[in-house]
C-alpha cells in the first residue's frame, strides 16, 4: 500500500481507513471540513468507514463523532505518509545492507524500489531511479530542511518539482514501506505541470531531454543561476571545458577563395570556457549493408574512442543551414559525479533513427585524466572514475522501454530496475546493453572500488 498527498497539496484530502476488522482498500474522500454536510461525514455515516486521517496535518479523527483519535499504532500509517531520516540515519545509508520487510511481507533493500509506470513514463521512472542513486543528491533531498525555507517568488510553480523529488526521495528509501514499490504518480503530474505538457505520463519521452530539462529546473527552482549562484544540482555534476570553434569557408567556393577567407579574422580559431552537466558521446555512424554472411552484425566501440571527442584534438564539424565549423573540446574540470549521455537517436525532417551500437566499457577504474588540459591535470588529482548507474533503451526509437541498473553501494552488488520489476544482474551482463546514460562516480581521497567487479 503506498500513500500519496491529494494533487493540490493546498486542499485537504483523507484516506478512508476502516478499524476493527480486515482493513478494507483506501479510498479518497476531500475533504473541505469535517461538518455535517462534508463528503467524510457522510461517508462515515453511510458505509461505517470510522477513521479518516488528514493529510495536511497528519491527525486522525473519528467520524462522524469528530474527535481527534491518538493512538500510537497508527504512527506507521503517518511514517508512510512522510518519512523522515536524522543526520545518522542518512550517514549510514551508504553501509546499510540489511534487508527491509515491507507491511505485505515482502523484503526489499531500500533505494532499490520499482516505480509504477502509470502508462508511457519509464523514461521518467528510469532517470528518477538513477538520480536517487546518487548520494549527496540523495542526501540533500532527504533532509527537508535544507530546502524548505528557500524563498520563491509568488506562484511561482517550479518549486513544486523540488518539493515532490524530496518526497519521491524520502519513500524510495524509506525503511518502513508499506510495498516493495512506490508510486512516482505526484511526482509526474509535477513534472507534467512545470514542464507545461512537454513531458507526459501517458506518451514516451526521451530520457536524456527530460534528464536534461529535469536537472536544470531543479538547479533554477532550488535558486541557482547560470554563472553565479550554485546549488546541489551543480555541486555534484556540473565540470567546465574548452570549447575550440573555428569557421570553415563554404564548400561549393573556389579552392583560391577558401584560401583567402582562411586569413580573415572571421575565419580564425577562438576558445570559449563553458559548464556542463553531462557529456554527449557520438557513436559511429552504424553499417546499413549486412555483411558477406547476410547478416547484420551489431557493431561494437570501445568507451575510449567515443570520449576521444574530448581529448582538445579530434575536430568535428557541426553544420547550421548557412554556416559549417569546427569544433574541439578540452576538458577543465571533472565533477564528483559525471554524466555521459551516448547519443543514440539521429533525427531528420522523416523520422527519427536509432544506432544500435553497442559500447564496450569497464564497471570501474575510467581515467580520464588524458582530457584535461595539462595545467589542469597538476591541480586535479582524483580522475578516475566507477559506474553507479546505466540506463537502457531497448527496442525502436518510438516504441521502446527503458530500464537502469544501479549499483547498491551497501551490499556492492548491481540491480536491474524495470518500472515494478527488480532483479540483481551480474556486472559483466551490464555492458552487454544499449546504455543511453550513464553515471559515474568520482574515487575521491584515495578510496576504493567497493564493486568487486
Amino acid at each position: 500500500m503506498t500513500f500519496e498527498s491529494p494533487n493540490k497539496p493546498q486542499r485537504m484530502a483523507a484516506w478512508i481507513l476502516r478499524i476493527g476488522g480486515a482493513a478494507t482498500a483506501p479510498t479518497w474522500t476531500p475533504l473541505t471540513g469535517r461538518g455535517l454536510k462534508s463528503h467524510a461525514y457522510i461517508h462515515s455515516v453511510q458505509f461505517s468507514h470510522h477513521v479518516f486521517l488528514n493529510l495536511h496535518t497528519l491527525k486522525f479523527y473519528c467520524l462522524p463523532d469528530n474527535y481527534e483519535i491518538i493512538d500510537s499504532s497508527l504512527e506507521d500509517i503517518t511514517y508512510v505518509l512522510k518519512p523522515t531520516f536524522t543526520k545518522q540515519q542518512i550517514a549510514n545509508l551508504d553501509k546499510q545492507a540489511k534487508l527491509s520487510r515491507a507491511y505485505d511481507g515482502t523484503t526489499y533493500l531500500p533505494g532499490i524500489v520499482g516505480l509504477n509506470n502509470i502508462k508511457a513514463n519509464d523514461y521518467a521512472n528510469a532517470v528518477l531511479q538513477a538520480l536517487s542513486n546518487v548520494p549527496p543528491l540523495r542526501n540533500y533531498f532527504l533532509e527537508e530542511d535544507n530546502y524548505k525555507n528557500i524563498k520563491r517568488p509568488p506562484g511561482d510553480i517550479m518549486f513544486l518539482l523540488v518539493q515532490r523529488f524530496g518526497e519521491l526521495m524520502r519513500k524510495l528509501w524509506n525503511p518502513r514501506n508499506f510495498k516493495a514499490h512506490v508510486s512516482p504518480h505526484e511526482m509526474l503530474q509535477a513534472v507534467v505541470l512545470c514542464s507545461k505538457k512537454t513531458f507526459q505520463i501517458t506518451k514516451q519521452g526521451d530520457g536524456v531531454d527530460f534528464l536534461s530539462w529535469f536537472l536544470n529546473a531543479l538547479h533554477s527552482a532550488l535558486g541557482g543561476t547560470k554563472k553565479k549562484k550554485k546549488t546541489i544540482v551543480t555541486d555534484v555534476f556540473q565540470g567546465s571545458m574548452r570549447i575550440f570553434t573555428k569557421k570553415l569557408p563554404h564548400p561549393d567556393l573556389p579552392a583560391e577563395e577558401k584560401e583567402q577567407l582562411l586569413h580573415n579574422d572571421e575565419y580564425q580559431e577562438t576558445m570559449v570556457e563553458s559548464t556542463f552537466m553531462y557529456l554527449t558521446l557520438d557513436l559511429p555512424t552504424a553499417p546499413l549493408y549486412k555483411d558477406e554472411k547476410e547478416q547484420l552484425i551489431i557493431p561494437q566501440v570501445p568507451l575510449f574512442n567515443i570520449l576521444a571527442k574530448f581529448n582538445g584534438i579530434t575536430e568535428k564539424e557541426y553544420k547550421t543551414y548557412k554556416e559549417n565549423f569546427l569544433k574541439r573540446f578540452q576538458l577543465t574540470k571533472l565533477p564528483p559525479y559525471l554524466i555521459f549521455c551516448i547519443k543514440r537517436f539521429t533525427k531528420n525532417n522523416f523520422f527519427v533513427e536509432k544506432n544500435p551500437t553497442i559500447v564496450n566499457f569497464p564497471i570501474t577504474n575510467v581515467d580520464l585524466r588524458e582530457y584535461l588540459s595539462e595545467e589542469v591535470q597538476a591541480v586535479h588529482r582524483n580522475t578516475t572514475y566507477d559506474l553507479i548507474a546505466n540506463i537502457v533503451h531497448d527496442g525502436k526509437p518510438s516504441e521502446g522501454s527503458y530500464r537502469i541498473h544501479v549499483l547498491h553501494h551497501g551490499t556492492g552488488k548491481w540491480y536491474e530496475l524495470q518500472d515494478l520489476q527488480v532483479t540483481d544482474i551480474l556486472p559483466q551482463m551490464i555492458t552487454l546493453s544499449e546504455a543511453y546514460i550513464q553515471i559515474w562516480k568520482r574515487r575521491d581521497n584515495d578510496e576504493t572500488n567497493q564493486q568487486g567487479a
